[in-house]
């Protein structure tokens, strides 16, 4: 079994002004940088192999502040970069209520899909999961940390209680700045832990 901790990146501009990122690249801010250093010293206890992140700046950034207390590296891999919202990105929520109101209604009420173009949820998913089942694989038996997005980690949470994303987003949790979840992977398979 691994152990795999998935952790969201620190605060960004972006973040503070309710704005879609997507694949957008802002750094962390001030407030992000210090989330970075509270993750790195909750974490410093952590025996970690690796550290892996999105290659996305605000994701690395986190990293390589959470990775330095443990002397390691930071490896980025691509599949664990946000998910693409497209048109949305750069938006704001109150730009999204004005422009297309029943689209954002989907997003936020329903939590389904609201873009029409970029990725979808699933799409994400199907790039997320077997990243993260590789990244196992290569370390059985071991504990690694995985910097990403809260659309990534949401993924790892369907695809661990077996439901939908929009379920997963539906039932939470709330993925702050900073927030850590932990799985299990084990013969290709995910499972989250307490």
């Amino acid at each position: 079994m691994t152990t795999i901790l998935l952790a969201r990146h620190g605060e960004t501009d972006w973040n503070r002004e309710n704005r879609f990122q997507g694949n957008a690249d802002p750094p962390l801010n001030a407030a992000g940088r210090e989330q970075a250093r509270a993750l790195a010293e909750a974490l410093s206890g952590e025996p970690l192999a690796a550290v892996y992140t999105s290659p996305l700046r605000r994701a690395a950034e986190t990293a390589e502040i959470v990775a330095a207390p443990h002397g390691l590296p930071v490896e980025p891999v691509d599949e664990l970069r946000e998910v693409d919202v497209g048109s949305w990105e750069g938006l704001t929520r109150a730009d999204l209520e004005r422009r297309q109101p029943e689209r954002f209604h989907r997003w936020l009420v329903e939590r389904e899909q609201g873009w029409e173009d970029g990725e979808t949820y699933e799409q994400m998913g199907g790039r997320v999961i077997p990243a993260l089942l590789a990244l196992a694989e290569r370390h059985g038996g071991e504990r690694i940390l995985a910097i990403t997005h809260g659309g990534p980690i949401r993924a790892a949470i369907a695809a661990a209680e077996g439901i939908t994303h929009a379920e997963a987003r539906r039932r939470g949790p709330v993925i702050g700045n900073g927030f850590v979840a932990g799985f299990a992977a084990e013969d290709g398979v995910l499972r989250r832990l307490d």
